[in-house]
């Protein structure tokens, strides 16, 4: 399914002004990993200030797709834009926190210092040394902001390991965020957490895409946390792809279709959808030999805002 440029998109051009290109254009997009098929025909628009998530059965490339957008891996098929140019082109104006890996309780750094790694250091963390008086007041203010900005103030001080799990995720959010990104990705930033915890991450994350006009791309195994957020879906399986408005895409009739099975789609009493029949992909290593081929090649590549001690993927 084929989405259009937003009406945001249009509006912010303006009567008379040339048409401000999308955060993100997908136009048949397809990967490969080891000579098979991930995903294909992904059609997709993001406009500034919009979140999309991507969803989907493990194992069919959902991180992959990350990896191309941060030009890590090459697509196969269609075009790829990325604040309109090729992926990795953007890249400093691009916020990337990975799969969520827990920091040892006896980690000392604080949560502070944590988000300031990806102000000053390289996309691993590693702090540039010798910024000037100047840069370092800057620094420290933009820190300070974003820390407010996520609610994390009160523990911001404290060594990273003392904070609970979702203290730590809201400190992450805040390092890919120091950078003033236009685009944040994030890979399964809930995964782990518990409901309440879920809850406020998702809550925090819509508050920045509306606030703040940062899009948001977000893998999810579970759409429920972040449902009300969401302005559009990416969902893969067997091969293909479909992107809508929740609404278009989370059906019984397009799950159906993707997956060529039937698939119910029902919607709780508290407003949760539970999908119904879905397969899993079969147990296959694409996404691991996808994530090693990334690896073996992110030094040729901008740094990306983001992906600290403990975060990087």
């Amino acid at each position: 399914m084929s989405t259009r440029p937003t009406e945001k998109v249009r509006e912010a051009a303006g009567p008379g002004r040339p048409e401000v290109p999308p955060v993100l254009a997908l136009r048949g997009a397809g990967v490969r990993v080891g000579g098979r098929t991930l995903w294909s025909g992904v059609d997709l628009t993001v406009g500034a200030g919009e979140f999309t998530a991507v969803l989907g059965p493990n194992g069919v490339g959902k991180s992959t797709l990350i990896k191309v957008l941060l030009g890590l891996l090459p697509a196969a098929a269609g075009e790829v834009a990325v604040l309109g140019g090729r992926p990795g082109e953007q890249n400093r104006a691009v916020g990337y926190l990975p799969q969520r890996r827990n920091f040892d309780a006896s980690a000392r750094i604080r949560g502070v210092d944590v988000v300031r790694l990806g102000l000053d250091g390289d996309q691993w963390g590693v702090p540039v040394p010798f910024l000037g008086r100047a840069k370092r007041r800057a620094a420290l203010a933009r820190v300070e902001e974003v820390v407010q900005l996520v609610g994390a103030s009160a523990y911001a001080h404290r060594p990273i390991g003392q904070c609970s799990g979702g203290e730590q995720q809201r400190l992450l959010i805040a390092q890919a965020l120091v950078r003033r990104p236009r685009l944040l990705l994030l890979d399964e930033p809930l995964d782990s957490l518990d409901l309440p915890n879920q809850s406020a991450v998702a809550a925090l994350l819509g508050r920045i895409c509306r606030q703040e006009q940062v899009s948001v791309v977000m893998v999810a195994h579970d759409v429920n946390p972040i449902l009300h957020q969401l302005d559009r879906v990416v969902y893969l399986a067997e091969g293909g792809a479909v992107a809508g408005t929740p609404d278009e895409v989370i059906t019984s009739e397009t799950l159906t279709r993707l997956y060529r099975t039937p698939v119910e789609v029902l919607r709780t009493s508290d407003g949760r959808l539970v999908v119904v029949g879905q397969p899993e992909a079969p147990a296959r290593h694409a996404d691991r030999h996808a994530d090693a081929h990334a690896d073996a090649h992110a030094d040729r590549h901008a740094d990306v805002a983001g992906g600290g001690p403990g975060a990087a993927g």
